[in-house]
Formats: C-alpha cells, sequence, structure tokens
C-alpha cells in the first residue's frame, strides 16, 4: 500500500526556499524525505537554509535564482531536474511587496510586484511542466495570500499578483489533470517572518488588529506550513485539484 505520506524520492524545488514561509515548507517537505531544492537570490542564505535541511538528513542543494527574470527562472528549473534527476514538486513561494496608496504607485513598482508575484511563478510552472509529465505526474503548490480575499488599501500590487495566483491556479488544474499534475494553492494568513515583521513597522496598528480578528489569538509561523505543504505534495492529495486552502487560524473564517 502507497504510504500516502511518504515523500521519498521526490524531488522539490522551492522558490524563496531560503527563509520564512519557504524554508518552513522546505523543513516539512524534507522532513518527509523529499530532496529539496532551495531556490533564492541569496547565495549566502541559499547556502544556510541547505546546510540546515542538510543537518535534517536530507539531500539539499542550492542554485541561485531570480524570479524576476523569465530566463532566470527556466534556467532554474533545468539545473535543478539536471543535478536531483527530475523534478516532482514546485512551490511558488518567492514574493515582494511595495507598499503604498494606489494613487503613490509607479509603472515601475507595479510591473516589479506583478514580474515576481504572478509572471515568475508561470514561467516556473511552465519550465516545471515537461519534467513533471516524463515522472508520470506531479505536484504544484502555489503560495497566495489572504489579499487574494481581501482588500488592504497600502497593498494593491501585491493582492492583484496574489489574486492572479488563485485564477491562475484553477486554471492550471483543468488544464494539466489528464497528466496527473494536481495544482493547489496555500494562502497564508497573518504569518511571523521578516516580511510582515516590515509590514507591522509600516502600518500602525496592524500587530492589534491581526490578533484581535484572529481566532487562535497568534500570528502563524512558517513551521505551520510543513504539515500542508506535505498533504498537497504527497499521494494524500491525489483528488484535490484547484483548491484553496487557507492557513490563518480562522482569520478567513471570522466576521
Amino acid at each position: 500500500m502507497t504510504k500516502l505520506f511518504d515523500l521519498n524520492g521526490r524531488v522539490a524545488v522551492v522558490t524563496g526556499g531560503n527563509a520564512g514561509i519557504g524554508f518552513g515548507i522546505a523543513q516539512g517537505l524534507a522532513e518527509a524525505g523529499a530532496a529539496i531544492v532551495v531556490a533564492g537570490r541569496r547565495p549566502d542564505k541559499n547556502a544556510e537554509a541547505v546546510k540546515k535541511l542538510a543537518a535534517l538528513g536530507a539531500r539539499a542543494v542550492a542554485i541561485e535564482a531570480d524570479v524576476e527574470d523569465e530566463a532566470s527562472c527556466r534556467a532554474m528549473v533545468a539545473e535543478a531536474a539536471e543535478r536531483l534527476g527530475r523534478l516532482d514538486i514546485l512551490v511558488n513561494n518567492a514574493g515582494i511587496a511595495i507598499r503604498k496608496q494606489p494613487q503613490d504607485y509607479t509603472a515601475a513598482e507595479w510591473k516589479r510586484v506583478i514580474d515576481v508575484n504572478l509572471s515568475g511563478a508561470f514561467f516556473c510552472v511552465q519550465a516545471a511542466y515537461p519534467h513533471m509529465l516524463a515522472a508520470g505526474g506531479g505536484k504544484i503548490i502555489n503560495i497566495g495570500s489572504m489579499m487574494s480575499i481581501f482588500g488592504a488599501s497600502f497593498a494593491v500590487a501585491y493582492a492583484a499578483s496574489k489574486g492572479g495566483i488563485v485564477q491562475m491556479t484553477k486554471a492550471l488544474a483543468t488544464a494539466w489533470a489528464k497528466d496527473n499534475i494536481q495544482v493547489n494553492a496555500l494562502l497564508p494568513g497573518w504569518i511571523d517572518t521578516d516580511f510582515t515583521q516590515s509590514a507591522r513597522s509600516q502600518v500602525p496598528g496592524l500587530n492589534e488588529r491581526v490578533l484581535a480578528r484572529t481566532p487562535t489569538g497568534r500570528w502563524g509561523t512558517p513551521a505551520d506550513f510543513a504539515g500542508a505543504a506535505v498533504f498537497l505534495a504527497s499521494a494524500a492529495s491525489g483528488f484535490i485539484n484547484g483548491a484553496v486552502i487557507a492557513v490563518d487560524g480562522g482569520y478567513s473564517s471570522q466576521v
């Protein structure tokens, strides 16, 4: 009988896997047996993440990549498949935010957020597709956001990109189901990372509003994503396709 949550023999690429939610996911996948490719812009942080994963007994490699650049996305996926022999799991986690009121965005700022968060994810899945096809199937996990559901005055470009991630997930799921490739999305709530530390310093009262709105009464942690990611990356989710799962402590359920 297939072990539903066993990832031994699988290879996973995690973009932005060197810190925060990305590293929490990479660690969870590694603990389930997957070999991990940590893809990120900073070689020093990539190396540090790989060292931590290796300490868990995981096979892990680092590849420098900038998902804002199409060629970098495609080269990263090709190198990952070449170095580890296959590609079974892709986690599109890399992302940025520029927090401004809508009228204050420049065209370049808008384009950069969309290019990193949405276009980069699309180029990565395009590049991964033939490798997953050759392997007989695959798992793609796209990281959206609560901003896929709610609006925020300071996050118009980020919200647009993450709303696009959700709809892209559903379209990919319908396109590639015939190829035994499942494409799903996780929507982080307010998670305690360097990324949100800056938000707390930039948005007055944010911490208090998050705690008041979240039924669990706390910010999430990167480790909170390990279980959901392993589920979506494993045989346990073989009939789950195009799903959008909130990992938010109940934030999106409470009025």
